[in-house]
Order: C-alpha cells, then sequence, then structure tokens
C-alpha cells in the first residue's frame, strides 16, 4: 500500500536501523566532532529512523532525529553504503542545526537569491560532513561519489534546475565535491584509529 509505514521487522527497517546506528555511534565520537567543526553539546538527539512505502526518491530528517526514507530511494540506494551517503546526509543537517538556521533567517526577511545561495551551502554542508560520518562509520565515503552518480543516471537525462535557481549543488558540483572530500575524510579515519586525533585533554 502506498504511504504505509514498513513494519519493524522488515528488511528495509532493518537495514536503515543498522545504518543509523552506525552513523550514530561515529557522530559520538569527539575528535571527529572537532574535525567537521560540529557543536552539538547540550543538545539531544533522538534518532530512529521509519521506511514508508512510497515511490518517492526522498528521505528526510526532523531536527530532534527523526528519519523517514521512501523506498523510492532504495532503487537507487542498491547498497548498504549507498544508504548511509543518503542517511548520513539527513543526519548531518540535524547535527549543524541547519532547520533552525533556516528559520532564522526567513525571520529576518532575507532575499530569496541570498537564502537560495545560503541552502546550497547547508547541502554542501551536509554532505562535507556526512563524508566523515561514513568514513568514522566503517563506510567508504567513495561510495557516496557512486551513489550519487547513479542519481544523475536515475534522472533518466532529464534536465536539472539551474544551480543559482536552485536551493541544492547541481548534482555534477556535488559529485566533484565529494571525490574531494572521500580521501580526506578517510585519511582521518587512519588518522583517529592510528591514535593521532585524540579526544580532547589528552
Amino acid at each position: 500500500m502506498k504511504g504505509k509505514v514498513l513494519p519493524e521487522e522488515s528488511p528495509e527497517t532493518r537495514g536503515a536501523r543498522r545504518v543509523v546506528d552506525k552513523l550514530v555511534k561515529a557522530g559520538a565520537i569527539e575528535p571527529l566532532q572537532r574535525e567537521i567543526n560540529l557543536n552539538i553539546h547540550g543538545y539531544r538527539f533522538e534518532w530512529e529512523v521509519h521506511v514508508i512505502h512510497d515511490g518517492q526518491v526522498n528521505a528526510f530528517c526532523l531536527p530532534a532525529g527523526k528519519m523517514v526514507v521512501f523506498t523510492g530511494i532504495l532503487g537507487v540506494a542498491q547498497e548498504e553504503a549507498h544508504l548511509a551517503t543518503v542517511l548520513s546526509h539527513e543526519m548531518a543537517h540535524a547535527l549543524a542545526h541547519h532547520a533552525s538556521e533556516r528559520v532564522a533567517r526567513k525571520q529576518s526577511g532575507e532575499n530569496i537569491l541570498r537564502a537560495l545561495s545560503y541552502d546550497r551551502f547547508q547541502e554542501a554542508e551536509a554532505d562535507h560532513i556526512g563524508a566523515f560520518l561514513m568514513a568514522f562509520a566503517d563506510y567508504d565515503p567513495n561510495k557516496a561519489v557512486e551513489f550519487w552518480r547513479r542519481m544523475q543516471a536515475a534522472r533518466g537525462g532529464r534536465g536539472e534546475t539551474p544551480e543559482w535557481l536552485s536551493d541544492h549543488p547541481s548534482d555534477r558540483h556535488r559529485i566533484q565535491a565529494l571525490a574531494k572530500w572521500a580521501p580526506r575524510a578517510q585519511a582521518a579515519k587512519k588518522a583517529f584509529d592510528e591514535g593521532r586525533i585524540a579526544p580532547a585533554g589528552r
């Protein structure tokens, strides 16, 4: 049934929950928080994920950590690391407090083009944070590049909204940025594993 929340024991829900659990553990690593300039001290997130049977190629995360994945995106995210790409990006929006930033900007009466530019910055920041979350959760962040190439192909050649009119980076710019961040995220994880990135106070 379209729009039905899948049961907790479904393979899709179990798979999404497994990814979220790994990403949450990664996000709690204090040296990683410093590495990607996250300020989440004093904030409480209630991470959970639900999968909805719906053809939308989409997922989202509410500010408190509640996530929704639509089954339509699972046709593109065909392996666990691809799903980690999606969920790490959505988690990053919550960790970076992007929703509250958007509310503050709307209240300030910011003009539309400046608002779109800032929203593109948030999307790029979420990709950046997501790549590091993936690496620290033991996913290959290069799979994020692979996932977005798959998304680009899934559009079937349909034209994108011009980037200057969109609140998201173009697929091409997103792929280029992730290809640059992936080795940096892997290097940071290697340094952490080798004890070269230590917790504060050590």
